[in-house]
């Protein structure tokens, strides 16, 4: 019988928890609750790229 070598591959930053932050019109920020419409409009037209 074959043993097998297995390796357990872990992905950069698997299970470690973070947050998103954005650049938008010269402001850092995490979400854009506190943005006024045009703002949240400027965001939400941008081109995502995964």
């Amino acid at each position: 019988m074959k043993k097998e070598n297995t390796v357990k591959v872990k992905t950069v930053g698997e299970g470690e928890k973070f947050e998103r932050i954005r650049r938008i019109t010269g402001y850092l920020v995490g979400t854009v609750d506190r943005f006024n419409n045009a703002k949240q409009s400027e965001e939400n037209d941008r081109v995502k790229h995964s």
